[in-house]
């Protein structure tokens, strides 16, 4: 399993509970926000306030969710982020896994690919 700060954890998931209408017991660190836990943009916002507000950190949209980069001609190719593409989203999620992601890099699949434990390592970057 993923290593990340129980007490980080707690807030992330008090936060998810709240904002998704979700079990605790669903809200696990390897739990994708859209796949698993039915996240939709509109919630994204939500989240982003509770957090926020748990933390005491400020979330700049494009921090969470680049969607300059995966709107860029230059790095997207048929429907799928390209090399260039893969590696800016890597400099600007680090703490974010793309694995999984680059082996099948298709646009529509990127909103599946964060997961509570990338949510959690991100706000252990902001404190």
């Amino acid at each position: 399993m993923v290593q990340i700060a129980e007490e980080i954890f707690q807030k992330v998931q008090v936060a998810l509970v709240d904002a998704l209408g979700v079990e605790n017991e669903e809200v696990t660190p390897e739990a994708t926000m859209v796949g698993d836990l039915g996240a939709e943009s509109i919630d994204f916002l939500d989240i982003v306030f509770k957090l926020e507000k748990a933390f005491g950190i400020s979330i700049p949209r494009e921090e969470l969710f680049p969607d300059d980069v995966l709107t860029n001609a230059s790095y997207i190719k048929d429907g799928k982020v390209t090399e260039t593409g893969i590696a800016e989203l890597r400099k600007r999620l680090p703490w974010a896994d793309l694995s999984k992601f680059a082996q099948n890099p298709r646009v529509q699949d990127f909103g599946n690919i964060l997961t509570v434990a990338d949510l959690c390592r991100y706000v252990e970057t902001k404190l």
